[in-house]
This record gives structure tokens, sequence and C-alpha cells, in this order.
């Protein structure tokens, strides 16, 4: 079934006693005439194309711009050099979100979540869960939450960066995150809801506006940030801190905002960073155009 709203998620889990998860999983098995079994093996395939990407990360690789390549070695070594800000965990999902970003950009395999150019902040925060002993099963689960999550941003707004700016990619990707991270933790279903708003919020009017046309700069970095807000929402749901504003009605708002949103800031590279001074020199040593 296609979820219209996340309040509808709610009323379903709710009326049939069963959790976010096992909604989402329902309604793919219904929509798609599949199995359960099914359904979950191609997830799983979802969450080995995560784990290969990382693993497979060579900070010696660049993009063909050469404006992407080794930061994701850089934060891990910060990190574990015990003089970050924040080290540990944060640390972790910070250098995973490079990585993942920078194998997008150096053209391996990675999963669309639910974008390219946001494909960094879901799995920077599943694989150090993993790696600290969360089951696959449970990865699984927060999966599909993250999926229903970006479902129903899907149906109501945006999820792209060309149709409601980097709010939709980054913006969408932080609020999958932030609820599958809550449903890790125990979260309940509402707190789930109220994880998504707080973290599209946070990241509203957020403008898509790539050097040169390519998901490379800022859009790499740009995942650490959408990261590092689903870790906040998530924490503050946890906390039992609300949304004052549904989520349903935060989508609704953050469609508002991509709707007026000026062309040129809507993943055009005519406009933001894209269209700074040295935004444009690279434009032009990159394509090889005057501008």
């Amino acid at each position: 079934m296609s979820w219209e709203s996340l309040n509808e998620i709610e009323i379903y889990c709710k009326e049939n006693g069963c959790e976010f998860w096992q909604a989402i999983l329902t309604g793919d098995v219904r929509e798609n005439e599949t199995t359960e079994e099914a359904s979950r093996k191609k997830m799983a395939a979802a969450w080995e194309a995560m784990l290969s990407a990382s693993e497979d990360y060579n900070p010696e690789n660049f993009s063909a711009s050469g404006l992407v390549g080794d930061d994701g070695e850089k934060m891990r070594a910060h990190a574990e050099s015990g003089r970050g800000l924040l080290g540990g965990f944060a640390g972790e999902v910070m250098t995973e979100a490079l990585k993942m970003g920078e194998c997008n950009a150096c053209m391996k395999r990675i999963v669309a979540a639910p974008t390219a150019g946001a494909c960094g902040v879901l799995p920077s925060v599943l694989i150090p869960l993993s790696r600290r002993g969360v089951s696959e099963g449970d990865i699984l689960n927060a999966m599909y939450v993250a999926a229903g999550i970006g479902q129903v941003i899907a149906e109501r707004a945006y999820i792209a960066g060309a149709s409601g700016g980097c709010q939709a990619e980054i913006g969408t990707a932080a609020a999958m995150t932030a609820g599958a991270l809550v449903y890790i933790k125990g979260g309940s279903t509402d707190m789930i809801v109220n994880s998504v708003a707080m973290a599209l919020k946070n990241m509203m009017g957020l403008v898509c506006d790539p050097v040169a046309g390519l998901v490379e700069v800022p859009c790499v970095k740009r995942n650490v940030a959408g990261a590092m807000t689903a870790l906040s929402s998530a924490d503050m749901a946890l906390a039992g801190i609300t949304s004052r504003i549904p989520a349903d009605e935060v989508i609704d708002a953050m469609k508002e905002v991509g709707d007026k949103m000026h062309p040129d800031f809507k993943e055009t590279a005519r406009g933001g960073v894209a269209n700074t001074k040295t935004g444009i020199r690279l434009k032009e040593e990159i394509l090889g155009v005057k501008m």
C-alpha cells in the first residue's frame, strides 16, 4: 500500500498493534504482491551494498573532477586521534558519511537513500551501530522505517534537489535516518514521527547548488550535516521532546518552500556556492568552458 501520511501509519500501527517497520513491510508485500521473505531479502541486499561501499572505500580514489577523494580518511584519522570535538560514535558517523558521498562521486556502487546525493546519511549511522552489536534484523527493520518515511515525503513533497532544493534530498535523508535511529534505540512510533518533524524543520530551506553541476561540492559534506541533524533529532525525540508542528504539516511546509524556491537554487548550478567566484572558476577548469 502507498502511505499518504505519517499519521496514517501511526493510526495503522495503533489499530493493528504493530510497530512502524511492520506496517511498512506489510505495505510493501501488498503493493508489490510479494512475500515478506522476498521483501526482506531485497532490503538485505541494499544493506550489503552499503557495507560493501564502506569496506571498499579507497582514499586514493578521486572523482574525475578532482574535487572529492580522501576526506573520509582524513576524518577517520582525526576521529581516532582523540583530538576531535565529538569523537566516538559521532566521529565514526562523520567518517562514514564522507566515505559514502565520496564513493558516489567516484562512481562506485552506493545505495540511493533516498537519492545518490544523499547516499551517505543513513548508512553513516547504521554501519557504526552494526559494529556496536546491533543485529542485522534490527538494521533491516530500521531501514523499513526509513523507507516508509521517505515514501511519505516523496508522496507529499519531494526527494529530489531539482524539484525542491537540497532540503528535499539531505533533509529527507536526515528525517529517514532520525526515524531509523529512534527505532533502534527503542523509541515509540510517536517518537519516530516527532524525530522526522524536527529533522525536516532543521534542514528546511536548504538550497541545491552543486559546483559545476556535479554532486560533489557542497553535497558530500552536507551528508555529514544531515547525519548530525539526524542524531540530534533522534535524541530529542527519545528524550520526550515533541515537535509543535505535526510531521505531515512540516512535510507540506517543506513542499511550499520548494515550490517557492527560485530555480537557480534547485540543482541548476546557477546560484549559491556554485555561483561564487571560486565556484565559477572551478566550473571553467573542470568543464573547460569560459563563463
